[in-house]
């Protein structure tokens, strides 16, 4: 029986820590929920939409429009008889038909450029929705780090304050026994309150991180969420890359460099759009219709719908040829207008490809050199450790005061913080190197 009950409780354990472990959260796992449930996205996402609706209303502007109407009429009142040329009481109804087909010829290339300007803007919208991705993708990647941070230093924190808890215990036997003065104690007894103090302030601060990251998630304030605070073990002797090379796969694939050229593309179209208006426009155009007329008060014998509706069909065909003479100067403003804001595109994609190289530069600057600080950490890291333990043994042995002892203390928990951020520091600039290569931050 025992070993049953043993077996259901261990079953139960080992249960609830893999459902712990399903539960906690990942990097990326942070990344695709913000993505999924951000509004600044969703609202890309439908005017990517509305530019693929423009899209197809251009393409539809190649083809003839074609109307159709419909009236009907009753008239009734005093007119002339054209028999009698006598006034009289008349009443009538008159029904006509129309149909009518108008299709454009020659614009000036305006429904060209307008329908490559909607396939540009078609392109901006596509682009659009995944830089809203990317950034926010960014952001959530710099908020998560914070948060594994300040757990790691919180969780320090509180494992040097049980240290120092189990030395002021020491301390206080040591000084019944009158091997410690009541002077070292107070020194141990202000650490200890140093260390609380310390725990408190990191825990506000894991607090204030945590909360950005679910604000940036838009991930419910009051719902636990429990983020995978492994880091992974990466290799620090990477090869050097060409931030060159790296600058040219992004200026071909990266959102803000393609944002920057989509742009340009735009205004270029609206410049020949709005030098279309300068020609003159030719359209083809055709129609049929006809009538039906009853005169209901009269003995005559109306002559069938059917007849009327045949025998007063007409139809026509035309060309049309409008010539742009004068528009008050509008026409001539707004062609130098779309010039200008070309010239200015052109002017701002030239700045954006800087600051893209520049962010280039100096993330693979930044992965070089906190991939060297990570490695000489960890031996600053090991040597305070040794050093701890051995100020900690003479300090029981008495022979170093409490001062030197918190000043090693402090010392191994600095070196234990400042290695867990380059750390944090170096996978974040790995990834963000990888992204201006064009690995994806997640996965669409």
């Amino acid at each position: 029986m025992k070993k049953i009950l043993l077996t259901f409780i261990l079953a139960v354990l080992l249960s609830s820590l893999l459902k712990a472990q399903e539960q906690l959260w990942t990097m990326e796992a942070c990344m695709q929920y913000a993505v999924e449930y951000s509004p600044a996205v969703k609202q890309k996402e439908y005017q990517e939409d509305t530019y693929k609706a423009e899209y197809t209303s251009a393409i539809g502007n190649f083809f003839p429009s074609l109307d159709g109407s419909v009236g009907a009429e009753y008239n009734f009142g005093r007119g002339i008889d054209p028999e009698t040329n006598m006034y009289t009481n008349t009443t009538s109804f008159y029904n006509s038909y129309r149909i009518n087909a108008n299709m454009p010829l020659f614009s000036g290339g305006q429904l060209v450029n307008t329908w490559r300007l909607s396939k540009v803007n078609r392109q901006i919208g596509m682009n659009d929705v995944q830089k809203a991705k990317d950034d926010l993708a960014l952001k959530v990647m710099v908020a998560f780090v914070d948060v594994v941070y300040y757990q790691g230093t919180k969780r320090y924190a509180g494992e040097k304050l049980e240290e120092s808890k189990a030395t002021l215990y020491k301390s206080e036997r040591m000084n019944e026994l009158g091997l410690k003065s009541k002077a070292d104690l107070a020194l141990v007894e202000a650490q200890v309150a140093e260390d609380d103090y310390n725990l408190t302030r990191q825990e506000n601060l894991y607090n204030q991180a945590m909360a950005s990251l679910k604000e940036l998630m838009n991930y419910p304030q009051e719902d636990l969420l429990a983020v995978d605070t492994a880091v992974a073990t990466v290799d620090y002797l990477l090869p050097t890359e060409s931030v060159a090379d790296i600058y040219t796969l992004a200026s071909e694939a990266n959102p803000t460099a393609l944002q920057a050229e989509y742009q340009v593309r735009a205004a270029k179209m609206n410049h020949l759009i709005q030098k279309g208006r300068f020609f003159p426009t030719i359209s083809l155009y055709a129609g049929v219709n006809t009538t039906y007329f009853e005169q209901l008060n009269s003995d005559r014998e109306t002559t069938p719908f059917k007849d009327q509706f045949k025998n007063n069909r007409g139809e026509w065909v035309g060309v049309s040829l409008s010539i742009p003479l004068f528009s008050r100067l509008n026409r001539l403003t707004d062609a130098r207008r779309a010039k200008n804001n070309l010239r200015i595109a052109a002017e701002q994609q030239t700045e954006v490809l800087r600051q893209l190289q520049t962010a280039i530069e100096k993330a693979v600057l930044d992965r070089e050199g906190y991939a060297k600080e990570t490695f000489q950490m960890e031996k600053k890291q090991a040597a305070d450790a040794i050093a701890y333990q051995q100020t900690l043994r003479k300090y029981e042995e008495g022979l170093m005061s409490p001062i030197e002892l918190q000043t090693s203390a402090n010392a191994l928990l600095m070196s234990r913080a400042n290695l867990l951020q380059r750390k944090l520091l170096y996978l974040l600039k790995c990834k963000e190197v990888d992204y201006y290569k064009g690995v994806p931050l997640i996965d669409n």
